[in-house]
């Protein structure tokens, strides 16, 4: 799929075609929806539930052949061989068609992964640099891994369960409704009404758990981050017992979350009433048997039925958990990605070659968040083929102000001309292809030294060598064992500090 700097006004960097962005703005709800009907996913997720449906219709038909065939052989009925026969056919058929179910919803949660993993990566690179200021790594890495690996969850095994149950819920009473007598119905239809009133009340409790102990996953992760990325200044200034202790809270916090969802787990009551729901239908079913209402295989049927219920009873307490897990997940992922961005490119951006006049009028800019400006009614000029140096001290601004003239940062008031045209006026692509700009806090990626010196440009490699050179750095490289092709590692880390 093509990509450009800006489809609408709110993104530095967006698809040309975004299919999930309207259903992004309805909620968690709707955007998941959108993401299982998408394109070919609608295939697979309606033949996925097709056949989940006729097999667990078929599982529950075979109880009840189950209990035909017993009485006839009670009767000593001379179709046993064939009522064995429907057994067998029916009893090998479940797993087969499970298989097929399961192969359709494995293909349907990965694809879901991979694609909320895909927009919310996209998401993330078409935020404005003010944006990633405030945010915090680690936890940003928490969300593009753990939250959108429970949207994976939620179709595989999650969705695929609760649909499961609701059949075997619905499916038992039905054939008890049409094969067995009315008095039947008594207690399936009171373990029903229980069962649809605990579950509320146990999703509800469940909610705000699960939401805050995935919150509490992000921070965690963001002190594990953060100390990583120090682990230099940590070591060096001996203060790996204090990071340990920091981590070692967040780690508990996240631990008395977990125990806490237990405890509401371990309340869960339908568990308990589904066995007294089997105990009392077979009960029930003897007094039937003893006033001549049913026979032996109605009963072995009708338990069967009731047996059935256990499976959603079961399958409830965890599914459900998961299934507040992915709409937390969810939840997060759209906070950031339904994030707008300070900065926005014009409805009509401008793209032209820049000669190199740049003009700062009563330029002020403070850094979102805070009171006080960083610059302060500033106002210069440069013209094109001039150099000029900036000199101040730490925290004067010197760097901010560089980052004004490419709008990675946009003034508070004032304005900066280049050409006589107001920067806003430039697409971004346009004016930041247009500016070099080194920082001084220089961040290198964890591939080649010429993919480095390349990054951004289609540089042949005499353009590479003669940048090398030119930095003072070729005599070095041609020491490495590759030269050119050598890793760096992540940030530079194989590389001496100069």
């Amino acid at each position: 799929m093509s990509t450009s700097i800006l489809v609408n006004n709110y993104k530095e960097f967006a698809l040309t075609h975004d299919p999930y962005e309207k259903a992004r703005m309805k909620g968690p709800t709707q955007w998941i929806l959108k993401h299982l009907f998408h394109k070919s996913n609608k295939y697979y997720i309606i033949s996925w539930l097709s056949l989940v449906a006729f097999s667990a219709i078929i599982y529950s038909i075979s109880m009840t052949i189950v209990g035909e065939t017993i009485q006839a052989f009670i009767d000593g009925d001379d179709d046993l061989v064939y009522l064995s026969l429907r057994v067998l056919v029916f009893g090998a058929s479940v797993p087969i068609i499970d298989l097929c179910a399961n192969i359709l919803r494995e293909t349907l949660a990965q694809r879901m992964e991979r694609d909320t993993r895909d927009e919310f990566y996209v998401s993330l690179l078409g935020k404005s640099l003010s944006f990633h200021d405030q945010q915090k790594i680690g936890d940003l890495m928490a969300r593009s891994t753990w939250d959108v690996r429970q949207l994976n969850f939620l179709i595989s095994p999650a969705l695929t369960l609760i649909f499961e149950a609701l059949l075997n819920s619905i499916t038992p009473i039905v054939l008890i409704l049409i094969k067995y007598p009315h008095q039947f119905l008594i207690t399936p239809i009171l373990f029903a009404i229980v069962f649809a009133f605990s579950l509320k009340n146990y999703a509800s409790k469940l909610s705000p758990v699960t939401t805050k102990s995935q919150v509490e996953f992000g921070n965690l992760n963001a002190i594990l981050n953060e100390s990583l990325s120090g682990i230099e200044v940590i070591k060096g200034m001996a203060q790996e017992k204090n990071a340990r202790v920091k981590y070692q809270k967040k780690a508990t916090v996240l631990l008395k979350l977990g125990i806490k969802e237990g405890e509401i787990q371990a309340r869960y009551i339908p568990i308990l009433f589904v066995a007294l729901t089997i105990t009392l239908g077979l009960t029930h079913g003897m007094f039937l048997y003893r006033e001549g209402l049913v026979s032996i295989g109605d009963i072995i049927g009708y338990v069967g039925l009731l047996m059935i219920l256990r499976f959603p009873t079961f399958i409830s307490i965890w599914s459900f958990r998961i299934v507040q897990r992915a709409y937390a997940g969810a939840r997060r992922l759209l906070e950031i990605m339904n994030a707008s961005s300070e900065i926005r490119e014009d409805l009509e951006p401008i793209t032209k070659k820049i000669i190199g006049h740049i003009k700062f009028e009563n330029v002020s800019f403070k850094y979102p968040g805070t009171n006080s400006d960083v610059l302060q009614n500033l106002s210069f000029e440069i013209h094109p083929g001039q150099t000029v140096a900036i000199v101040g001290t730490t925290g004067s601004g010197k760097t901010t102000l560089t980052k004004l003239i490419s709008r990675l940062y946009d003034v508070s008031n004032g304005k900066i001309l280049i050409d006589d045209l107001n920067v806003q006026k430039f697409s971004f692509e346009s004016l930041r292809n247009q500016i070099s700009y080194i920082e001084q806090d220089l961040f290198l990626f964890s591939n080649s030294i010429s993919d480095n010196i390349a990054f951004g440009q289609m540089g042949s490699k005499e353009q590479i060598i003669k940048a090398a050179k030119d930095a003072q750095a070729y005599d070095f490289i041609m020491e490495l064992p590759k030269q050119f092709d050598s890793e760096i590692g992540e940030r530079g880390v194989q590389l001496s500090g100069g």
